[in-house]
């Protein structure tokens, strides 16, 4: 899968969900994690984190949105329920992105939201907990940019194989070798 992507949660407050997203996010090939406003509550990895993530993928704890430095060209996308927000499976992941998701029992705050390129929202009838919703998030990403075949009409159906990445050969412009 081409390029990179990111997640995090601002002012997260419960550890377990802490350790199940960081796992979640090491699992499904993050790039880094981070927590914004979250110090206080979040001192060290927790128990639930039993793959050890933060010593396999960077951990950036961001203390203000303001703070937060992502590599260029890397889209912030919020996951929040709002009115205005994209659902799920109508989004269009960007291949460098950084997802942040808001609290438990809370909503991004409105300097987190101003600094969001995307807003998506997940289409459930309430909120759900911040580690499930990270793992969705993660997983339709991996299933939208992962190369998958389409789903057979029918449960039996045949599955179509993986596309595989290729690499052509020099590429050529008239004729000729371009420089390298």
């Amino acid at each position: 899968m081409r390029g990179y992507f990111a997640i995090g949660v601002e002012g997260l407050s419960k550890p377990m969900n802490f350790g199940n997203l960081i796992r979640s996010a090491h699992a499904f090939g993050a790039s880094f994690f981070f927590t914004v406003d979250s110090g206080k509550h979040l001192s060290r990895i927790p128990r639930s984190d039993t793959s050890k993530s933060a010593e396999h993928i960077p951990y950036y704890p961001w203390e203000s949105a303001d703070e937060m430095l992502f590599p260029k060209g890397c889209s912030l996308v919020g996951v929040e329920l709002t009115d205005e927000a994209i659902e799920l499976p109508s989004f269009r992941h960007p291949i460098r992105a950084a997802y942040v998701m808001g609290p438990e029992r809370g909503s991004l705050s409105t300097d987190m939201q101003a600094r969001c390129d995307l807003i998506v929202k997940i289409p459930t009838q309430f909120c759900i907990n911040v580690a499930t919703a990270g793992a969705i998030i993660m997983y339709d990403r991996v299933k939208s940019l992962g190369g998958f075949p389409e789903r057979p009409v029918w449960p039996r159906g045949d599955i179509e194989e993986k596309q595989k990445v290729v690499f052509g050969g020099p590429r050529y412009s008239g004729g000729k070798r371009l420089p390298s």
